[in-house]
């Protein structure tokens, strides 16, 4: 696991001149713009943009969900741009973890058998009794038998948190994860990224256009326009 291999001081992403477009001539829209990143192992940063400023786009290239037009993007020494599909699928399996504004929970699955899906995938053993684990330590443990829909949006989203952290990834995304939250909902999620952040020594990018979120974390990228505008530890 990356959290456990790499010390803290190196270099777990690693992107240069990162460029995405999308579409073909006369209607390509370009997204990104020669994007130089380096996050080292433990890190905790926030991409801080407007809407459109090319964030979620960036966290896609990074985390191997979206092949860039031009760049390399590395992951824990691997070149995710000289992957295909199915081999980025298991550069990400145990290594990298995703949580999303809109929770994307199965719906026809119990919180349980929600986050018991990776490590069943995984063909990992005791996906049920890690599931179950991970679920008390978000404090879910008396909902486990719940569907997604029996549950209120702040307990969604830290089934999305146990099912993001279960594998133990060494590298955590989160994506405007408190934008369907009211706010005290919302801060008690943040409090818990992090909490799990420190705990396992995961390296955590958070996604926001909030500049109080942002300022939580240890360093803040800013992205306008698809390129890098400013970079600073907080």
């Amino acid at each position: 696991m990356i959290s456990r291999s790499l010390p803290v001081d190196s270099d777990l992403i690693v992107a240069r001149n990162v460029q995405l477009s999308l579409g073909t001539p006369p209607n390509r829209v370009d997204i990104l713009h020669g994007i130089d990143l380096t996050v080292a192992a433990g890190d905790s940063v926030a991409l801080l943009g407007a809407s459109g400023s090319g964030k979620s786009s960036l966290m896609a290239v990074l985390a191997g969900l979206e092949r860039p037009t031009g760049g390399e993007v590395r992951v824990a020494g691997l070149d995710f741009t000289a992957l295909d599909e199915d081999a980025l699928a298991v550069a990400r399996r145990g290594r990298i973890g995703i949580v999303l504004q809109a929770f994307h929970l199965l719906p026809t699955m119990t919180a349980l058998e929600n986050v018991a899906v990776p490590l069943e995938l995984a063909g990992e053993a005791g996906a049920f009794e890690r599931a179950r684990a991970e679920l008390a330590s978000v404090g879910l443990a008396d909902r486990t038998g719940h569907y997604p829909t029996q549950l209120s949006g702040g307990e969604q989203q830290r089934v999305a948190i146990a099912r993001a952290m279960v594998g133990e990834p060494g590298l955590l995304f989160a994506d405007e994860p408190t934008g369907n939250l009211d706010t005290a909902t919302g801060t008690a999620i943040m409090d818990m990224l992090f909490a799990r952040h420190a705990a396992r020594g995961a390296t955590l990018f958070v996604i926001t256009h909030d500049p109080a979120l942002a300022a939580r974390c240890a360093r803040i990228v800013t992205l306008a326009d698809g390129r890098i505008v400013a970079d600073e530890r907080v």
